[in-house]
């Protein structure tokens, strides 16, 4: 299997992933503006939704979007519990926690890195974020991870969008349990290890 990234951005949860699970992965990187790999591949001729991540098999095919392929790989090693099983409670939570990074906070970072976004729409993305990693930081005041003490895929992608607050001056230390989530899960080994990769790639 194949998996395009660009560093720093939503594929770095899957990239989590990847190394949590010590699977057998080749990581291709992808310039997102030129839209060309590493190696000088058309990345649009790749994936015509043209950003990443994407996981490719080795028959060719692909699959995308950051939540369907967190799940499908953690479901490669369900003994690993990045993931309930299927068709559990467990398991619908766990959707619930990725449907909600993906939508109140993954999308609501979307217009604050693009320059033509009016201020006044960025004020209320913001303020929007802002109490969306409330809501989270009182879940999380009394639990490990979003699960309870397993860490699993929604920790990962949560873990990246709280990697892009620095940028927009957004202070975790308002929210202790936020804060410390963030530390414990930067502490992972597999989180340094795919951040020290994108920095080197």
């Amino acid at each position: 299997m194949k998996l395009y990234f660009a560093p720093g951005v939503c594929s770095l949860a899957s990239h989590i992933t990847v190394r949590e699970l010590n699977l057998s992965v080749d990581l291709v990187k992808v310039d997102l503006r030129t839209k060309k790999t590493g190696n000088g591949d058309d990345y649009s001729a790749i994936n015509k939704k043209g950003y990443v991540p994407a996981l490719q098999f080795d028959d060719g095919s692909l699959l995308t979007e950051g939540v369907a392929i967190l799940q499908y790989l953690a479901d490669q090693k369900p003994q690993a519990g990045l993931a309930p099983a299927n068709g559990t409670k467990e398991r619908y939570k766990l959707q619930e926690w990725l449907t909600f990074i993906n939508s109140e906070l993954h999308k609501t970072y979307s217009p604050l890195f693009d320059a033509t976004t009016p201020e006044q729409t960025k004020k209320s993305c913001l303020e929007k974020l802002d109490k969306r990693y409330t809501f989270v930081a009182e879940h999380l005041a009394n639990q490990e991870f979003l699960m309870g003490k397993q860490f699993t895929v929604a920790d990962a992608y949560l873990f990246t969008t709280m990697t892009w607050a620095g940028f927009f001056n957004l202070d975790f230390t308002k929210w202790p349990a936020l804060k410390d989530y963030f530390a414990r899960v930067a502490a992972r080994e597999s989180v340094q290890a795919a951040q020290a990769a994108e920095k080197a790639a």
